[in-house]
């Protein structure tokens, strides 16, 4: 099936809950809009494209991806600009990222058009749920599942793709005080920590907990060999400004390859900023700190896309960066992202896929 042939059966509700919702408070990830997309793989191809009102969906209790994990998603979000027209932002990396997911768990592919058109189609179906205020947008989650009925450890033959769309506000609302975790692995060498695997986040969950019990808002994982390298910072990229360099781990088995990652590094070059991408240990961190030379940390991603970083906790120490407000680069880079979703600068980079 290519995108000439997509035919996307839409049905739409008769009992909308937009009216009844409110933009003032949208929690994240909670409040669901009156579609959803859904799509089937079986006999070697994609079949069944529909939006259909959001709701429960029928299931066996046998499926694999229940028992054997096979299932991933991805994120991305859409933005209303001040002339009405509703983008998606950056989504062919989306697609492209979706599908080295399911060649890692051993699930089929979705031809990238396939993927761009079909979240296209149900952006436009729910374009009246893309908040207008700032910071907010429409998050984007589009997941693929196995469904045979069959308790054997073996790939499924069936799938299920879906996308729901959620309207959302700022993911976090202050500087994150943080803490290298030197105990607990996220991702190990040959494993699938680059895909957005279910299981990476399940695994993550009690390690975030423990964190939180102690005062943190987010954990930097780090290497699982020695804990000395600095990985991924919560479920989003860490990204640091150090001695007047843009720096940030290199991707590998264990890194995932983020579009915000992807997206603020061109910036940065195109700025003329010096990029390193590489391993960055916790000592040049700390030591960065101490000196003054580390002048801007923070997280990136879809769902925070710029989350600074207040405070990098290790070894019973914590180190206080300055104000966030205050920071050059994390500052330019979030002013000129929204203006860029938002429509309200020019998209030299063609990032904006516009729907309808």
């Amino acid at each position: 099936m290519t995108t000439d042939t997509l035919d996307i059966k839409i049905t739409q509700t008769q009992n909308s809950r937009l009216q009844q919702t409110d933009f003032a408070n949208l929690p994240f990830g909670k409040i669901f809009t009156d579609h959803m997309l859904v799509a089937d793989y079986a006999d070697g191809e994609w079949k069944n494209f529909e939006i259909v009102p959001y709701g429960d969906i029928a299931l066996s209790p046998a499926i694999s991806s229940l028992h054997y994990g096979q299932a991933f998603f991805e994120g991305l979000k859409a933005y209303k600009h001040a002339d009405g027209k509703v983008s998606v932002f950056r989504p062919e990396k989306n697609g492209a990222r979706f599908n080295k997911s399911a060649e890692r768990l051993c699930m089929p592919e979705l031809p990238v058009d396939l993927f761009v058109n079909s979240i296209a189609a149900l952006v436009d179906v729910e374009r009246d749920w893309a908040p207008t205020q700032a910071g907010h947008s429409l998050y984007i989650r589009p997941f693929m599942f196995a469904t045979d009925p069959y308790l054997g450890v073996t790939p499924s033959k069936t799938y299920k793709f879906m996308v729901l769309t959620c309207p959302v506000g700022p993911y976090f609302t202050k500087p994150l005080r943080v803490k290298f975790e030197t105990h607990y692995t996220r991702a190990a060498e040959g494993g699938f920590g680059y895909a957005k695997a279910a299981g990476n986040y399940g695994g993550s969950m009690l390690p975030f907990k423990k964190a939180a019990d102690e005062g943190f808002d987010q954990i930097i994982w780090t290497d699982a060999k020695e804990h000395l390298y600095a990985e991924e910072m919560g479920a989003a990229n860490v990204m640091f400004v150090l001695d007047g360099k843009l720096v940030t781990p290199s991707t590998r088995d264990t890194i995932l390859d983020g579009i915000t990652r992807d997206t603020v590094l061109t910036l940065a070059r195109d700025w003329g900023m010096p990029v390193e991408e590489r391993r960055v240990s916790i000592a040049e961190i700390v030591e960065g700190a101490k000196s003054g030379k580390l002048t801007d940390a923070f997280g990136a991603g879809t769902a925070a896309t710029i989350a600074p970083v207040g405070a990098i906790h290790h070894e019973g120490t914590d180190y206080t960066l300055s104000e966030p407000t205050t920071r050059e680069f994390s500052q330019k880079v979030l002013k000129t992202l929204d203006a860029i979703r938002y429509g309200a600068a020019e998209d030299t980079h063609g990032w904006n896929h516009l729907v309808g």
